[in-house]
């Protein structure tokens, strides 16, 4: 369900390398609210909890709770070189609008056009 990218799972077995945490995973998680909409969350999981979700992609295992797994269905992990450095992100195939203030994450369940498909 959820993907992550080659360049990001490189990234994480390393980071996860020098936490000598190779057995742990990645948790992702999706914050509410705030103008922006959702923020996502990324962070070391040694463990998971009983409700989790667990998915694993490039050899990276990933931890989803019940609530936020709603909203990353069919999403991508990727790391990305900017110049001031790299950084993880989230590419979220769901989140359908990302402006506008209050209302600025919507998800297409129930009518709308079925989505868009790539």
């Amino acid at each position: 369900m959820i993907n992550v990218s080659s360049s990001a799972a490189s990234k994480i077995t390393e980071l996860l390398a020098e936490e000598q945490k190779q057995n742990s995973g990645l948790r992702v998680f999706v914050q509410g609210g705030g103008c922006s909409g959702f923020q996502y969350g990324l962070m070391i999981e040694e463990n998971g909890g009983d409700a989790d979700q667990i998915f694993e992609s490039n050899g990276v295992k990933l931890y989803v709770d019940p609530i936020s797994i709603r909203y990353l269905k069919g999403a991508e992990v990727d790391f990305v070189e900017t110049v001031t450095g790299g950084g993880f992100t989230i590419k979220n195939p769901n989140a359908t609008s990302t402006c506008g203030c209050g209302s600025s994450f919507s998800t297409e369940e129930g009518g709308g056009d079925g989505g868009h498909h790539h």
